[in-house]
Parts: structure tokens; C-alpha cells; sequence
């Protein structure tokens, strides 16, 4: 008979249905009765199924499953609009990676049936469609981080299915850096003088694009020592620029100026840069602040940059290349961090650790000259071994330091 209860238990309630099948039902910790997702073949199975239900209360591990039926593009779209201190490109990035690689997969997906061999598929057809390997990576960490919050802040579900080894990782290719003498040429390569100081501030001061454009008057010192990021231009598609706070509480600092590119900043200011203090400093020929694709058609960027012989460079190359100067000089992570605006020490120990390379290799190359006078048994053909032990890159090493010390060589 229907609703009659199959004896008295100490949680949930189980009855027999006109179908001869059982009904599981318990009342939650926010007080509501909950019924099962499904009906039990039998009586035994509807019990089993209730002590795990009030095990997880016991654990504090339960979820509302009624909340859980949400889907996960409802649930993304609120996240993304909800999310505090996101900065406008930011939501427009993520509401396009929602839009293009989750959605179309996994938007109608609740979030209680989610799970990691779901998001193992999900990532392997995006890779399969043609995805890069890039994009596939933002599109999970997004994902990853909605699902974060739905497991440890919402509690809507008990763990977060991502948990896919290494597909929020990223292997870019790798960027090119100038060197000081390239920095100055590609400075004195630009089509009209009023881009000669962008570049060079962009390089020796590692500057983000969105920071040098905004910089005003007020934010130079009188003396050209030190530049202050106090805001940021972000750009989005069909809307005008918008001026706001830098990337993060990092973003915001003082950057000192290298003494031999200050004049360049003040003859800039005094040519270029109109005279109210919130006047700013880098700007078109009408005054307007610089956009990115007014930037490589008005400067020659890409006739520039062949010139110089990085023909695939990339505005943002200068950040890196005055990154990896910066690291050269044995700064440390602290300070490295910030000079380049960073709340976290990860990209200052890549820089360091690439100059770490750099000094082994050099320390290899060392190595070379001494074993060339060091082994016992014949100069010649110790300095013939000593030569084929090294490997090509310690072999660069040796030759660049026989340049760098012609008199020593020609004594040895």
C-alpha cells in the first residue's frame, strides 16, 4: 500500500510504493524533507542508501541536492557577475571562455552530476576540435575556480570534480628578449619621435601597456627619477577606454627610472605632454589616449621590430625583456616582485631561475678554460678533450667569454 511506512528507524523513512518499489526520505539539517533522487529495487537498498546520507551529516559533509540541480552555465553567468574586484577585461575574458569552450560542453550539466571523468572528456574534445592547448588550460582553470567556489563556499556540491593532473597548466612558446643595445634601436626605429620614450619606459621599466598608457603628468617625478602606476587603461570592444585601478594592490607602486633614460622622459614631457598635471603623458597626435590597435599601424611597429631582427615580437616582449634585464642584476624575489607589480613571487623565481641557468652555464664554461690548463697529460690533447666534454651550450659559453676577455686569451 502506498505511503506505508516499512517499520520505525532512527533516520529517514522508507515506504513501499503501488510499483513495489521503495522510497528513501529523510529531513535535512536546513529542516526540509528530502527524497531521494531515486527509488530502491529494494527495502535494503533504501536503508544502505540512508545510513550514507546520515553519515555525511554526522561528517558535516552534506549538500542541499536540491540546490545542486542548478546548472552549470546559471551558476558560472552568477559567479562571473558576482565574483568582487574583478576588473572589466577580466569578465569579458571569462564570459567569453563560458561562452566558447564550457557552455556548448557542459552548461547544461547540473552541478551534483559533474564529475572528473566528465571534465577529463570534456578538455580531451576541446583538444581534439582543434583547441590550443593554451586556451584549453583558461577554460579549465575557469572552470576550476567556479566549481571552488561552489565546493567550499556555497557547499552545493562535496568536492570539486577538476581534478585533472596538469590541464591547467600552460607551455607558451618561448618569448624573445632584446638586448639593451635592440631596446634602443627598436626605440630610435619608431615611425614618429613621440614613441621613442613609450618604448624605452615599457622596457626599462617594465611596464604593462595598460599601465604606461595611463600614466599622467602627476604620476612623473620633476626630475624624471621615478614613475608612478596609479592606474591602469583597460580596453574593451565597442566601449571607450576605461581608466581604473592597476591589476592588483601590487600594480599600484613608484618604478624608478634608469638615470640614462630620464632625459629621454623629460625632453618627452616637455615636446609631447600637455601641461595639467592630470594631462597624459603618452597620447596620439590629437591627445587621445594610445589604444593597442592604433599602436603597430601608427608606430611601424612590425617594420621596426624586422629591423631589428625579432620580427614576431610583441609589445608585451619589452615587460619581458626589462623583467629578465632586472633579474640579471641579482635582485631579489622580493624586490624583483615589486618592481614588476606582482602579489606573487611566481613570476619573479621564473626570472631568477633563468638567470640561475645563465650562470651555469657561464660557471661551465669556466670550467672548460680551467680543464683546457688543469688536466695533466699533454696541453694539446687535454684542451681537445676538455673541448669535446663540453656540451654546445657550455661551448658558447667558453667562446663568449674569449670575446670578453681578449688580453686573457691571447696570454693563455
Amino acid at each position: 500500500m502506498a505511503g506505508k511506512k516499512s517499520g520505525r528507524r532512527r533516520f529517514g523513512l522508507v515506504r513501499k510504493l503501488p510499483s513495489g518499489r521503495f522510497q528513501a526520505m529523510y529531513t535535512g539539517p536546513d529542516g526540509k524533507r528530502h527524497p531521494a533522487p531515486e527509488t530502491f529495487a529494494t527495502e535494503r537498498d533504501a536503508d544502505r542508501w540512508l545510513v550514507h546520507v546520515e553519515s555525511a551529516i554526522a561528517r558535516r559533509e552534506w549538500t542541499d541536492p536540491e540546490r545542486a540541480k542548478i546548472r552549470l552555465q546559471d551558476y558560472a553567468e552568477s559567479w562571473i557577475s558576482e565574483r568582487p574586484k574583478l576588473r572589466p577585461r577580466t569578465v569579458q575574458l571569462y564570459g567569453w571562455l563560458l561562452k566558447k569552450y564550457i557552455a556548448p560542453h557542459l552548461g547544461n550539466v547540473q552541478l551534483g552530476n559533474l564529475d572528473t571523468p566528465m571534465i577529463r572528456k570534456w578538455r580531451a574534445d576541446l583538444l581534439r576540435a582543434g583547441v590550443s592547448e593554451t586556451m584549453a588550460a583558461k577554460a579549465y582553470r575557469l572552470l576550476r575556480a567556479v566549481l571552488m567556489t561552489a565546493t567550499n563556499e556555497d557547499r552545493i556540491i562535496l568536492r570539486n570534480p577538476c581534478q585533472v593532473a596538469g590541464a591547467g597548466a600552460e607551455s607558451p612558446d618561448e618569448r624573445p628578449v632584446l638586448t639593451v643595445s635592440q631596446v634602443f634601436d627598436l626605440a630610435s626605429r619608431m615611425s614618429e619621435p613621440r614613441y621613442r620614450t613609450f618604448v624605452l619606459l615599457a622596457a626599462f621599466c617594465t611596464l604593462r601597456w595598460g599601465e604606461i598608457t595611463g600614466l599622467r603628468r602627476m604620476d612623473v617625478a620633476p626630475d624624471g627619477s621615478w614613475v608612478q602606476v596609479a592606474g591602469a587603461f583597460v580596453e574593451l570592444p565597442g566601449r571607450e577606454l576605461v581608466w581604473g585601478p592597476p591589476k592588483s594592490r601590487a600594480g599600484r607602486r613608484k618604478v624608478t627610472v634608469p638615470v640614462r633614460i630620464r632625459a629621454d622622459l623629460l625632453a618627452h614631457l616637455e615636446e609631447f605632454t600637455q601641461s595639467g598635471a592630470d594631462a597624459w603623458v603618452f597620447t596620439g597626435k590629437r591627445g587621445n589616449p594610445l589604444r593597442r590597435g592604433d599602436f603597430n599601424p601608427r608606430t611601424g611597429w612590425k617594420k621596426a621590430v624586422a629591423a631589428v631582427g625579432v620580427p614576431h615580437l610583441h609589445f608585451h616582449d619589452l615587460r619581458h625583456t626589462g623583467n629578465t634585464l632586472a633579474a640579471r642584476t641579482k635582485a631579489s624575489t622580493k624586490d624583483l616582485m615589486a618592481r614588476m607589480g606582482h602579489d606573487s613571487p611566481r613570476a619573479a623565481l621564473i626570472y631568477q631561475h633563468a638567470t640561475s641557468e645563465a650562470d651555469r652555464e657561464m660557471a661551465a664554461g669556466l670550467d672548460g678554460l680551467i680543464a683546457r690548463e688543469r688536466v695533466p697529460g699533454g696541453e694539446e690533447a687535454n684542451k681537445v678533450a676538455a673541448w669535446r666534454a663540453l656540451s654546445e651550450e657550455q661551448r658558447e659559453a667558453v667562446r663568449q667569454l674569449a670575446v670578453a676577455m681578449p688580453e686573457r686569451s691571447g696570454r693563455s
